[in-house]
């Protein structure tokens, strides 16, 4: 399970960044699903919930992008690990951590989105979140994403190397 002493835990594939900690803080919730098709329904209503509780419902498109990405993570662990799935949602300092975790091991792809009519989950977590990874975690993996809820324009969007 995560260690929330501000330590980092390294990624075992290098092709995402190292998993560094949720923030502390604002917001805490980590819920639970069971492997059914209302599940993804229930977990956007719980990000819906959250944020409002948290204040952060109102921000330019966070609400509506946290949604969308949730409920494509939530979907494919319902697909590809065929189990349950626990949502945590963390919100402090400027960010929102969503993370689901399943009982699968195989770590997600991003795919080109083309013109297929599934596949696109992690095109649109690649596109839409701040930053994004995955981390084995015990008998499965965690995939996370964070969007920016500072509403400052240095940490409004994707932050791209500086020459």
């Amino acid at each position: 399970m995560l260690e929330l002493s501000g330590g980092r835990l390294p990624d075992p594939d290098p092709r995402y960044a190292a998993y560094p900690q949720p923030p502390l803080g604002a917001g805490h919730s980590s819920v639970a699903y069971d492997p059914r098709p209302c599940a993804v329904r229930e977990a956007r209503a719980e990000v819906r919930r959250q944020l409002e509780r948290w204040g952060l419902a109102d921000l330019d498109d966070v609400l509506d992008t946290a949604e969308l990405l949730v409920s494509e993570l939530a979907t494919n662990a319902l697909l590809h690990a065929a189990s349950g799935f626990r949502l945590t949602l963390s919100a402090a300092h400027g960010l929102l951590r969503c993370e689901v975790s399943d009982s699968a091991h195989r770590v997600p792809r991003v795919l080109d989105a083309g013109g297929a009519e599934n596949g696109r989950g992690m095109f649109l977590v690649e596109t839409l979140a701040l930053r994004w990874g995955c981390h084995q975690d015990g008998p499965g993996k965690t995939v996370w994403f964070e969007l920016a809820t500072c509403g400052s324009d240095d940490c409004g969007g994707r932050r791209t190397p500086r020459p």
